[in-house]
């Protein structure tokens, strides 16, 4: 059996129909209900619900086997996990943004406001850039909007609400996705399930 962490939401839902369209369907979790597992034993596979930014967590503990994770969690947070396959799906890209008229006076501690310090510092450091990093946990726009932050690191979609708030993004950083991870010992000790899974997964993406 192999335990399947999936992100709650849109993106989870999408995974989901893709493990389906490979032939790792559970009917079940079409039921409307609030369970959060689900099990086909014919074609051993379990899934879960979790929380997107818990995934990574579930996956390098070893409660789930595989599961699918954000780029951006995996370099926030750089789980002990592997990282199998890129799915090409949940497509964004995190990148720094700020106001239109935004002038970086190098002689100044450029205060950035984000939910992914380690991924902005990792980011200024390689350009030797001081900043200042401000935490926070929502509406990161409203930051440079109101002064508390020259320039914000955040995921772009489309882009949409930071042009409605005056703001435009200036560099990409990285490009995100959603990755298949996997737990180490899973891997190795459920090698067979797992790198079926991904050859199955492989043929689905050469469509």
């Amino acid at each position: 059996m192999i335990n399947v962490a999936l992100p709650k939401g849109r993106l989870g839902e999408k995974v989901y129909s893709i493990f389906e369209s490979i032939g790792y369907e559970c009917p079940s979790i079409h039921e409307n209900n609030r369970k959060l597992t689900f099990e086909n034993e014919e074609k051993g596979v379990r899934y879960f619900w979790v929380k997107p930014s818990d995934v990574a967590i579930y996956v390098e503990h070893g409660v789930a086997d595989i599961g699918v994770a954000g780029k951006d969690i995996l370099l926030e947070y750089t789980p002990d996990v592997y990282e199998l396959v890129d799915l090409g799906i949940g497509k964004c890209r995190m990148a720094v943004a700020g106001k239109k008229d935004f002038f970086d006076n190098n002689d100044k501690t450029l205060r950035v406001a984000t939910k992914f310090p380690n991924i902005a510092k990792a980011y200024y450091e390689s350009k030797s850039r001081e900043i200042d990093i401000i935490k926070l946990n929502g509406s990161i726009e409203l930051a440079p909007v109101l002064g508390l932050s020259d320039v914000i690191v955040d995921i772009v979609e489309t882009g949409k609400t930071l042009y409605e708030n005056d703001l435009e993004p200036f560099e990409t950083i990285v490009p995100i996705s959603a990755r298949l991870i996997s737990n180490k010992v899973s891997y190795k000790f459920k090698n067979e399930s797992i790198t079926e899974l991904c050859r199955a997964l492989g043929e689905w993406l050469k469509k």
